[in-house]
């Protein structure tokens, strides 16, 4: 049962990277256009003859953050979009469309039901109805169901759809045949969604706000546990099923900013980010993430620094390459499993410290009510855009490189006394204990894959025939396998595999940032070989 779920989950997991993939342009977007639009920065700085109303320069930064903020405001439709379009197997362009026709078709049926009742009047929101309850959701006056409902669709279209795309039909209806049948039954599919919706959704609604309350209540031991299981669910590739809730919905807390309630820790951010009435950005909500730039900034770096100083003398120009590209990735962009499973498979006790350690630099950088957003991940550049440049009033920053150095050598000392004490066969310490090669990395840096390597990852997959989907996520392929008895590990070992986790029918194969373009070409060839 565990493997069945894993599988399913592993496939959810890997869809939710579709519309997380467009977060990080829209949070540069919307960052660097509130930043330089702020209009107690321009006079802090005395810019207003380059950056004051009415300059070229307040014009361009302003339309770069409305082109941010538009991805955010219509995130539920993108979720809707990119589930349904990951969690197809084939003809994913259906899946997609069908979603954005079901999502319209099912807040329209919502606005419907609140129009005969009497919550909507003239095109308006009745007086009587509490703030927040009733959006504006794609121009469609409707229960706001957030993300959950973009993820309701999604989900739901994608199982319609996998089930339904080869329908047949009689001949006097065979033009709504095949993939041309998703959409219709999609549709009918959900105006009773929406209907359903009406009448559980306000009950949910409440139940998740009280639930968001006791989270917030738990403080600091709550934020505690939410960054160790964040961190401990990383081998399984479920941590994006695990987070994205407190991040984009009322499980993260609830907020009314600028007479808007809105919900959701990320959300709420980056509500204030658009604010110009926020003295300090909301701690309730930064803490989901705050904390994330101790660890990924300073601490795993230094737990890089560890493993190469125990690394064998013969062995430490090879190690310091590839621990120094792991750690800049880590740095810059918060993207850490190149580093963690350098160390995860060799020796799990030490993830198991990098856990506890993550978890309670969420709770520190709440003590100290560090408030810092993030769009995919805490690195380099949101750190700057959305710490520094906000300014130390609205998310006391200043305290990061200095928790972080003490995180840093914290990393150090305990990886470098575990490693030694217990002779954990870290990089550089054994004949075979290298996850990362040098050629793996090289091709990080170029960006360019041999598309033999892609055939040998079919080839070591047990072949076409035995590869019923495969997709990715940030660093790792994900592939849903016939029978998984035929996979090759020594081989996909061969072909860079940095870490290979296998569950049921589900394997995950980490190969690093380039894993698109691997994953790609294994596409192509799987296209080629129907």
């Amino acid at each position: 049962m565990f493997s069945k779920l894993f599988s399913k989950l592993q496939r959810v997991g890997q869809s939710f990277m579709i519309p997380i993939a467009v977060l990080p342009v829209a949070g540069l977007l919307m960052g660097i256009g509130q930043s330089f639009t702020n209009e107690t920065m321009i006079q802090t700085y005395h810019l207003q003859f380059i950056l004051g109303k009415g300059t070229p320069l307040y014009a361009l930064f302003t339309i770069m953050c409305s082109a941010g903020k538009i991805v955010f405001d219509n995130l539920p439709a993108l979720f809707a979009v990119g589930i349904a379009m990951g969690m197809a197997k084939h003809e994913k362009a259906t899946a997609a469309f069908s979603a954005l026709v079901s999502f319209l078709v099912m807040h329209a049926s919502i606005n419907a039901l609140l129009t005969i009742n009497g919550f909507i009047v003239d095109g308006k929101v009745a007086d009587f109805v509490r703030l927040g309850t009733i959006n504006a959701i794609c121009g469609i006056q409707s229960l706001d169901t957030g993300v959950f409902g973009g993820i309701v669709v999604g989900l739901g279209v994608a199982y319609l759809h996998n089930r339904f795309y080869m329908t047949r039909l009689p001949d006097y209806l065979s033009f709504f045949a095949g993939t041309r049948f998703v959409p219709v039954i999609c549709c009918v599919t959900f105006v009773f969604v929406g209907i359903l919706f009406f009448y559980i959704w306000p009950p949910i609604q409440e139940a998740i706000y009280h639930l968001g309350v006791f989270i917030r209540d738990s403080s600091y031991a709550g934020i505690f546990v939410f960054g160790l299981v964040k961190r401990m669910l990383i081998p399984f590739g479920l941590h994006h099923v695990f987070y994205l809730p407190f991040w984009q919905t009322g499980l993260g807390g609830s907020m009314v900013v600028d007479g808007h309630l809105i919900q959701g820790a990320q959300n709420i951010f980056f509500a204030q980010l658009a604010s110009p009435h926020v003295k300090h950005f909301s701690v309730e909500a930064t803490r989901f993430f705050s904390g994330e730039y101790i660890f990924m900034i300073f601490g795993l770096p230094g737990a890089a620094l560890a493993m190469y100083h125990c690394a064998r003398p013969s062995q430490r120009k090879k190690t310091g390459g590839l621990l120094l590209s792991a750690s800049l990735t880590s740095i810059l962009t918060g993207i850490t499993e190149p580093i963690e499973f350098t160390f995860l498979f060799q020796a799990p006790p030490l993830f198991l410290i990098h856990a506890l350690l993550a978890g309670s630099a969420y709770a520190v950088a709440q003590a100290l009510n560090i408030a810092i957003g993030v769009t995919f991940s805490a690195g380099a550049i949101d750190f700057f855009l959305f710490g520094i440049l906000q300014g130390n009033s609205k998310t006391n920053w200043v305290f990061v490189p200095i928790i972080g150095f003490i995180y840093f050598l914290l990393y150090y000392s305990i990886f470098k006394f575990v490693i030694k004490r217990y002779d954990f066969k870290t990089v550089g310490r054994g004949e075979d204990t290298q996850l990362h090669t040098k050629k793996d990395y090289s091709r990080k840096k170029s960006l360019d894959v041999d598309s033999s390597v892609s055939h040998s990852i079919v080839e070591a997959l047990g072949g076409i025939p035995n590869i019923l989907d495969v997709d990715t996520c940030t660093t790792r392929l994900r592939a849903t396998l016939k029978d998984p008895t035929l996979v090759d590990e020594e081989a996909l070992k061969e072909t860079g595999a940095a870490g290979i986790y296998m569950r049921g029918e589900g394997i995950q194969i980490t190969y690093g940032p380039h894993v698109v373009i691997i994953v790609s070409e294994i596409k192509q060839i799987l296209h080629e070989g129907e």
